[in-house]
């Protein structure tokens, strides 16, 4: 037979989306992090395609 489930207490909920919040912060500030680096041409171990037309034009 089917039992319903303990409520989730507030400081429990709280804690969980809190934790939530601050692995999206982390996320964002490596994001910005790799993006500058890639921006000064100092990127180690990020590979991305160059196009080859782009270079020859120029």
């Amino acid at each position: 037979m089917a039992v319903p489930k303990k409520k989730t207490s507030k400081g429990k909920r709280n804690q969980r989306h809190a934790v939530w919040k601050a692995k999206a912060a982390t996320a964002a500030e490596k994001a910005l992090s790799l993006g500058k680096s890639v921006l000064s041409g100092r990127a180690q171990g990020f590979v991305y395609p160059m196009d080859e037309e782009e270079e020859s034009d120029e």
